[in-house]
């Protein structure tokens, strides 16, 4: 299960409506080993595409450097869908390479008749995809 503040599902959902129609991308890092998501980092999408996405290189080399810097690690790794489900596409799943995190999905298309986005997190690893159930909390 992923636990996740309100705040934080407000700035991820802020993101994909900001760089909507591209895909929106980035991650929230948190203590290592914590599964906490804690700092909101969003991300370029390198490919300026609406159907896919690709972190800097440069961008992600950054990231990795300050996450180990601060004794941090990738808890969520978030992407946006502009015109599917929030479900992770083969594309999606042939980049999963952290196995530890929670893969977040939102989908700025109504494509349920739920609204105008879907939130959604899963496991992947080793290609085998899971959905997860999201808790939002106000604070942890």
């Amino acid at each position: 299960m992923l636990t996740i503040t309100r705040e934080l599902v407000d700035h991820i959902v802020a993101h994909a409506r900001k760089d909507h129609p591209d895909e929106a991308c980035g991650v929230v890092a948190g203590p290592a080993g914590s599964d906490r998501p804690e700092r909101f980092v969003p991300m370029l999408n390198a490919a300026m595409s609406p159907t896919f996405y690709e972190f800097d290189s440069g961008d992600l080399l950054k990231l990795y450097r300050e996450l180990d810097d601060r004794d941090e690690e990738p808890v969520v790794i978030y992407h946006s869908h502009t015109a599917t489900e929030a479900y992770p596409s083969r594309t999606d799943i042939s980049y999963a390479n952290e196995p530890g995190a929670h893969y977040v999905l939102v989908s700025t298309a109504d494509t349920d008749g739920l609204g105008d986005f879907q939130f959604r997190s899963y496991r992947i690893l080793d290609g085998e995809v899971t959905e997860e159930e999201v808790k939002v909390v106000e604070a942890y």
